[in-house]
């Protein structure tokens, strides 16, 4: 009987306690990108980023880092279907359209053999690669450059 009283009430205060802590927004300094609005009620968008129309190449920050993309996106199709950053970038049209050719590494599978066509893998571009934007960091780093990449 004393056993099932002590578990009983050591499950309550667990749970009132959880309870507590899930009340206090803020725990640690840390906010979710929400911002305090409850998961039940809908807010309003954040503002779309400005992504300038021509912009100039950002350095890579670390070796092998995936270049960033200097121009808007916004109605690019990626997808099992389409591939809009292919039409410019594939090794066909890169030439004529002034692009940057898509990395060979894009051509190889899992296993290293090279592949007549850009490898699943690599097919999502929007997986690795994002568009330059002049935004804020969302968590605050100390991160420096490689020391072969500084200049």
């Amino acid at each position: 009987m004393k056993k099932s009283i002590l578990l009983t009430l050591s499950i309550t205060l667990t749970l009132i306690s959880g309870f507590a802590i899930s009340q206090d927004r803020g725990i640690g300094g840390v906010e979710s990108l929400r911002g305090t609005a409850e998961l039940e009620v809908t807010r309003a968008a954040d503002p779309m980023k400005k992504v300038p129309r021509d912009q100039v190449d950002i350095e890579s920050s670390y070796v092998f880092q995936p270049p960033l993309i200097p121009h808007h996106i916004r109605s690019y199709e990626v997808s099992l279907n389409a591939n809009k950053c292919l039409s410019c970038h594939g090794w066909k049209n890169a030439k004529q359209m002034g692009a940057t050719k898509i990395s060979v590494t894009h051509f190889t599978n899992r296993n290293d053999e090279v592949l007549a066509d850009v490898s699943p893998r690599r097919y999502f571009c929007l997986q690795c690669h994002v568009t330059q934007a002049d935004a804020k960091p969302l968590v605050g780093n100390s991160f420096e450059r490689v020391q072969s990449l500084q200049k």
